[in-house]
């Protein structure tokens, strides 16, 4: 019987990114030199470092129970998996990254139609093949190894399929997109077998579950202030939240303490807010994680 999880932890650009959410998460994985086999602090959890690109494969054979990889790795292989939450995070940002078609900006190329017998180089070949294919544009699609973007720069191809977060590699290489492909973000995935096994799936709840937690938390702030009674009520009207806020009165006073949880994005527009229509005493704090 299953009791211990094998879970699999990105290697390459997301393995900074992971390690970090786990640890805001409560799990601190600790990597020993080159070792592909981390420490982690559960004893329920065995870690393995594992190429995004190769994740979903090792789960799907059930090498590994679980693991977190890309929507596009997953789609690339075909794996059948089961996919227990998204999880929107990257070493740059919180958007989900893209997967476009390229060309450079003095190619006549404007639409998908115009590759029709063109090269395209990318590492993601198998989804490129049949997302041309069912369109009914016949391409040459030639495996990258890296530094894609100098492929099309240096006419080793027409275009590329690469992925994006901000486009500025893409853009700095001279590089335009003429098309998206796909939208892709993190996602945790489990071995169908491994799933009906009550520990492991309990265990993988509790990872899915706190890791959004932690997602979550990244994206909220505290905030704490002291309200003057005749002003209570238009501070609250003011005051976004994820539910109503917490207001309880101070000791022998006509204050109030005022509480809440809002999106950290407008915390520089409504602290001023807060100030000139009476509020005092205001406290800004990060939140670890929200569930």
């Amino acid at each position: 019987m299953k009791t211990k999880l094998k879970l699999g932890i990105p290697k390459g650009s997301l393995q900074s990114a992971t390690i970090e959410l786990f640890k805001r998460s409560g799990w601190k994985i600790i990597i020993n030199g080159r070792s592909y086999f981390p420490e982690i602090n559960d004893e329920s959890i065995e870690c393995a470092i594992c190429r995004a690109q190769e994740m979903s494969r090792y789960v799907e054979n059930g090498t590994l129970d679980a693991g977190l990889t890309g929507k596009d790795w997953i789609a690339e292989n075909n794996s059948d998996v089961h996919v227990v939450t998204d999880l929107v995070y990257s070493k740059v940002s919180s958007r989900p990254a893209r997967w476009v078609v390229a060309v450079p900006y003095n190619s006549p190329i404007e639409k998908l139609e115009d590759l029709e017998g063109k090269k395209v180089a990318t590492e993601l070949v198998e989804f490129t093949k049949k997302y041309f294919s069912d369109k009914g544009i016949p391409i040459k699609v030639e495996f990258s190894w890296g530094a894609t973007e100098a492929k099309a720069v240096s006419g080793l191809a027409d275009a590329i399929v690469e992925v994006t977060e901000t486009e500025s590699t893409i853009k700095a290489h001279g590089l335009r997109i003429i098309h998206e492909l796909m939208q892709t973000n993190t996602q945790l995935i489990v071995n169908r077998d491994a799933w009906k096994y009550k520990k492991i799936r309990e265990k993988v709840e509790q990872v899915a579950l706190l890791l959004k937690g932690a997602l979550l938390g990244e994206k909220l702030v505290g905030l704490k202030m002291n309200v003057p009674e005749e002003k209570l009520e238009t501070i609250v009207s003011l005051l976004p939240s994820l539910n109503a806020p917490t207001v309880s009165s101070l000791y022998q006073s006509k204050w109030f303490a005022v509480e809440t949880v809002i999106d950290s994005g407008v915390v520089r527009e409504l602290i001023p807010k807060l100030l000139k229509s009476g509020a005092e005493g205001i406290i800004e704090y990060p939140l670890n994680k929200v569930v």
